[in-house]
């Protein structure tokens, strides 16, 4: 089983957000409540479906991730920009994402065309 977290948009502002470890939502990836199996992939998706239905969050689904040093992170390079971007420099991203990880960073090797996310 891959492991997986629940994002989605907060619906006040846009902000992308994560199902945290605490059963509230946060913006950082690295305080999301990780599922390690389909049973609580599928606990993790009616909590979720239960806070869009009391307009917490804008449509919430899961998102696969992998350890990365220690940190939670995105496989998909769509999920990353939405957990680490901008991807336009990494002087411009943000600034509590360690600068391993940091979009931008890997723009000198990575072209948009056929980057699988």
């Amino acid at each position: 089983m891959v492991q997986q977290v629940v994002t989605g948009n907060r619906l006040a502002d846009g902000v992308v957000i994560y199902l945290g470890q605490d059963g509230g939502w946060t913006p950082k990836i690295d305080a999301a409540r990780v599922a390690v199996d389909a049973d609580e992939a599928k606990l993790l998706e009616d909590i979720a479906k239960a806070a869009e239905k009391a307009r917490m969050v804008v449509g919430p689904y899961l998102v696969e991730v992998t350890d990365v040093e220690g940190a939670v992170t995105p496989v998909r390079y769509r999920e990353r920009l939405r957990a680490y971007g901008p991807s336009v420099h990494p002087e411009f991203g943000r600034d509590d994402v360690p600068d391993h990880l940091r979009m931008g960073s890997e723009a000198e090797y990575v072209h948009m065309n056929g980057v699988a996310g």
